[in-house]
């Protein structure tokens, strides 16, 4: 049986990689770009829409404040890029926002940037699988009750292609991102050609729905907290921006260009689509609407009437949809890699540093599929319901990781020219520049605050007020991990250890008998060779049962006769608590102070099936007697064939 899991596994995940294989399984430029870029890149499919949502409330006319608005989150996106190149360039072993803050502004607000970011990256999977979930069944209404199923089918999937290896996953996600990317932008040029007058093509017609939008009075406040909040709402085109800075060391060597010149690209394409998208939705005056969105109505207005407009409009739309549902990637990549830093840190469970036979995070990726399933079934696979609950860690890591940008390039401006400093997680130089660096760096983190505050406010009777729970609650979870291990540790530590305090260890073995078998025999044989006092303990329950195993144990005179038998007759059914009773006696009493054996008999079927038919008996004893440290527990097992 365990040759076909073998087997089966092998089928699935692949042959493992030798750990010197790392390096050949690093990313190059252009698979990164598909690999980290695919959310950043995604939400160009809906960050214009999310803007222009907001400002409809005011009335139609607002709506010609759409494009300002989405050149101010330009503008803040470009900042948050400069200041992850730097973040890419000062801290080239990768962990973004978490390593930032933890070596510029100490322990506790790394905790808080690490704890938002592994939120954000749940919810990246679970409102992009539900996204592309949506984006199918508008297609094909019928398939509508089918969401979650559908969406859990996603995440497993992506889960699939992730444990088979980082290039693996780089090349299936490559493919659909670039091809978005080829859809959105020819739409967008053959838009500003149409809308040009250029080639004498006509001019796109405009596919206006009529829309209940009464205006508000237009009162200063409420004026200008609708454009706060239309603002903050097209924040959703920073998402995943720092993927990139946190997987610096999944790119091929030289590891921190590639990462730099990889987050350019990233913010040169999306930015691209982004300002394309909303100037020439702007231009042809669309409005949104529930049924369809601004990215479907622009495509159908420029292709509409150009030979092979169909065709260019399905791609756009089928391409969406897939890049949706492959934005999830970016989680897959930076979940399991801060995870991996937390857990190396002591704040997470050990074993979350620990690479698989594919080189990736095993434990990282399955946390992270289990997790999103159960946000995907808790909210039925709507993303209108998880969005309130998106973009504020995200917002939260960005504030941190520029502030603590902020203060290195405030600790690097006192360097002079050829002097060195070492932090504690990187090594600084003198740079000419720094001034305007720093300032940069303290624009961003001073504009995505006020981001952060506006999500907050306007968000939060909407679901945001879990994740403002949630992330104290998580950094709480961090530091009881952390309070284990040091616990452990101190245990542990040999710093004041003396032999002489070692306990002795008994002569005596005490062996748990329930019936006289081969796996009996066998377990007794092996404590008579650990001592001349071996004492094996029955329960008794009924009579004959009792005149049976006293018969059976009279049949082997060569292995019994030197080995004292206690029958202990019990009138109820849990024969666990005496036999529990009578070992932790003997060892507190009749070996006080000592170190008392315990060689449990246990036989094992052949096959996996077969082991739930058996009691567990041995299991639970085993389970019982590990709560004292006074006793020592020796399995035997007999491999049962069959």
């Amino acid at each position: 049986m365990a040759v076909n899991v073998s087997r089966i596994k092998r089928t699935l995940i692949g042959e493992p990689f030798p750990t010197h294989q790392e390096s050949h399984e690093r990313l190059d430029k252009v698979r990164a770009l598909a690999v980290f870029a695919s959310d950043p890149i995604s939400s160009n499919a809906y960050a214009t829409e999310a803007i222009m949502s907001v400002l409809i409330v005011i009335g139609v006319g607002a709506l010609r404040l759409t494009m300002p608005l989405a050149l101010a989150v330009m503008g803040l996106v470009l900042l948050v890029v400069f200041s992850y190149i730097q973040t890419i360039l000062h801290y080239p072993d990768g962990g973004g926002a978490y390593t930032v803050t933890k070596d510029n502004l100490g322990e506790t607000p790394s905790l808080f940037a690490g704890s938002a970011l592994l939120i954000d990256y749940v919810l990246t999977v679970s409102v992009s699988v539900s996204a592309g979930m949506r984006a199918v069944t508008s297609a094909v209404p019928e398939l509508l009750p089918y969401s979650v199923p559908m969406a859990l089918f996603a995440i497993i999937l992506l889960t699939w292609v992730n444990l088979r290896g980082v290039r693996e996953s780089g090349t299936v996600f490559a493919i659909p991102t670039y091809l978005f990317v080829v859809g959105v932008l020819v739409t967008v040029l053959l838009g500003l050609v149409r809308i040009s007058g250029m080639f004498g093509l006509p001019y796109p017609v405009n596919p206006v729905h009529a829309v209940e939008a009464a205006a508000h009075p237009a009162s200063t406040f409420l004026f200008i907290w609708l454009l706060l909040r239309a603002f903050a709402a097209g924040c959703t085109a920073l998402t995943g921006i720092e993927a990139i800075s946190n997987g610096v060391q999944a790119f091929k060597k030289p590891e921190a260009r590639n990462a730099a010149l990889t987050m350019v690209a990233m913010g040169v394409i999306a930015m691209s689509l982004f300002i394309g998208i909303t100037y020439v939705s702007t231009s042809l005056h669309l409005i949104p609407y529930e049924e369809e969105s601004i990215l479907s109505q622009m495509t159908r207005a420029v292709t509409d009437g150009l030979p092979g407009g169909r065709f260019l409009y399905y791609w756009v739309q089928i391409f969406t949809m897939l890049i949706l549902v492959l934005a999830a990637n970016t989680g897959y990549q930076d979940f399991p890699r801060l995870s991996s830093f937390l857990a190396k840190d002591g704040f997470m469970p050990r074993w979350m540093q620990n690479r698989g036979d594919r080189l990736v995070f095993n434990g990282g990726i399955i946390t992270l599929a289990i997790i999103s399933s159960i946000v995907v079934m808790a909210f039925r696979a709507d993303e209108i319901a998880m969005l309130p609950l998106y973009a504020l860690g995200v917002m939260l890591s960005f504030t941190l990781s520029q502030s603590g940008m902020f203060h290195l390039m405030g600790r690097i401006s006192h360097l002079k020219p050829g002097e060195t400093l070492k932090t504690q997680v990187t090594t600084i130089h003198y740079e000419r520049g720094v001034w305007w660096k720093r300032a940069l760096n303290g624009v961003g983190a001073v504009v995505t605050f006020v981001v952060l505050l506006v999500l907050i406010a306007t968000k939060f009777t909407e679901g945001a007020w879990l994740i403002v729970i949630a992330i104290p609650a998580l950094v709480y979870g961090f530091r009881a991990i952390k309070r284990h291990y040091n616990a452990v540790a101190a245990n542990l530590s040999t710093q004041t250890f003396d032999t002489h305090e070692m306990r002795e260890i008994a002569d005596a073995v005490i062996v748990p008998v329930a019936a006289v078998h081969r796996g009996t025999l066998r377990a007794l044989r092996y404590a008579s060779m650990w001592s001349d006092n071996v004492c094996a303990i029955s329960i008794s329950t009924d009579a004959q049962a009792k005149g049976r195993l006293l018969a059976k144990w009279a049949e082997f005179p060569e292995i019994t006769d030197s080995i004292h038998l206690e029958i202990i007759d019990y009138e109820y059914r849990d024969i666990l608590t005496p036999m529990v009773e009578y070992i932790i006696n003997a060892a507190n009493v009749t070996y006080a102070g000592m170190l008392v054996t315990v060689v449990i008999p246990e036989f094992i079927p052949e096959r996996t099936s077969a082991r739930f038919l058996h009691n567990q008996t041995a299991n639970l004893l085993r389970s019982r007697l590990r709560h004292y440290d006074n006793v020592v527990i020796i399995d035997v097992p007999y491999l049962v064939q069959g």
